[in-house]
């Protein structure tokens, strides 16, 4: 089962791509095991040199009753400390933004993909949507022949 945030290709440059191990509870990757989560506003944070992961959602479990969790709750990272304090010396220094591109399982472990990003301008948006327009049409008509 993968998640995938298809907004922050629309959204940003993904200027490097980092591996993530993500702390979960038990009934948040049971939630997670039955497709209950979505990746699409959540951004990424680096405090105490340690990275946190805001607003992903993970819905509540149904049979979890008092072991559950709350839904948009902030969620460690593990990263190694080379790969932090990269990652903080882009953001702080150039402005760039940590945004979760893909969750995905591996080996029975629940993974995140994080983009470190620039955020675009809306005419490069516009030349995004441009460039896929022009992509579907070629299609069309080479699927006609």
């Amino acid at each position: 089962m993968e998640f995938v945030n298809r907004r922050a290709k629309f959204d940003y440059f993904i200027e490097e791509e980092y591996e993530a191990g993500i702390v979960l509870t038990g009934t948040e990757i049971k939630s997670v095991r039955n497709g209950h989560c979505n990746i699409k506003d959540s951004y990424g944070i680096i405090k105490n040199d340690e990275v946190f992961l805001l607003n992903m959602y993970i819905d509540q479990y149904k049979e979890g009753n008092l072991f559950n969790h709350s839904e948009t709750r902030t969620r460690k990272l593990l990263l190694h400390k080379k790969e932090i304090k990269k990652i903080n010396q882009a953001i702080s220094t150039q402005g760039l933004t940590l945004v979760p591109l893909k969750l995905y399982f591996k080996e029975n472990k629940l993974k995140v993909l994080l983009g470190v990003c620039r955020g675009k301008k809306n005419f490069d948006k516009r030349e995004t949507m441009k460039e896929r327009d022009l992509k579907r049409e070629t299609q069309k008509k080479f699927k006609n022949y």
